[in-house]
């Protein structure tokens, strides 16, 4: 059973975590930008690096991955390992990424923060959904079909990965489906672009159009 004073702890507490938006910190410090302004206006690692260069860009999508992590460990340590809390909390992380409060609720993709949060949860899943995000970006060279590829693929390996001869609980899977579903909605426009053949391939300087 899940304790339900751990919930209402370490979901607020994962929404915060993931509601730093460390991008647009990153951008006005290194280079006085505000990086909604520029590129695609995202606060990703993508935009970041055109913007503020590729040293951002990395900080930026490391510190990003490490904020869905830490809302994940901080459930873990609160909630004595309870998977539920632990998916809840990384879920809050997510949506705080996505739709930060301080920001009027427009934030980034959540790649990178989805990446930290089955990292801390099924480490052996999001390494192998990381090698095709990596494969799919070598020989196509779009940063949105690669994470969209990431996602799609994480429910499946977690499916396989979560334990040696177990599957996951159903509120892992069920987790899981939903922070897949929330990247893909954020991607609706690369999606559509995708589609088009005007989804512009990487690098590109500073294009006009909107990146993973």
């Amino acid at each position: 059973m899940t304790n339900p004073i751990a919930v209402w702890v370490v979901v607020p507490a994962g929404y915060l975590l993931g509601s730093i938006p460390f991008g647009l910190l990153l951008a006005k410090l290194v280079g006085g930008e505000d990086v909604r302004r520029h590129g695609s206006g995202n606060i990703g690692a993508t935009n970041v690096s055109r913007v503020a260069g590729p040293a951002a860009g990395i900080l930026t999508l490391l510190l990003d991955a490490g904020k869905g992590a830490a809302a994940v460990w901080l459930a873990s340590r609160f909630s004595g390992h309870n998977g539920t809390a632990m998916m809840l909390a990384g879920l809050a992380a997510l949506v705080g990424h996505c739709f930060p409060v301080w920001l009027g609720f427009k934030g980034g993709k959540g790649v990178a923060t989805g990446v930290g949060i089955f990292l801390a949860l099924c480490p052996l899943a999001a390494v192998c959904a990381l090698v095709l995000f990596v494969l799919v970006f070598v020989f196509w060279r779009y940063v949105s079909l690669a994470s969209l590829a990431g996602a799609a693929s994480i429910p499946l390996l977690v499916y396989f990965f979560w334990a040696p001869g177990h599957a996951p609980p159903l509120t892992i899977m069920f987790g899981t489906l939903i922070a897949a579903g929330l990247i893909f909605c954020k991607h609706s426009a690369n999606l559509q672009r995708l589609n088009r053949g005007t989804e512009p391939k990487y690098p590109m300087g500073k294009p006009e159009g909107e990146d993973a």
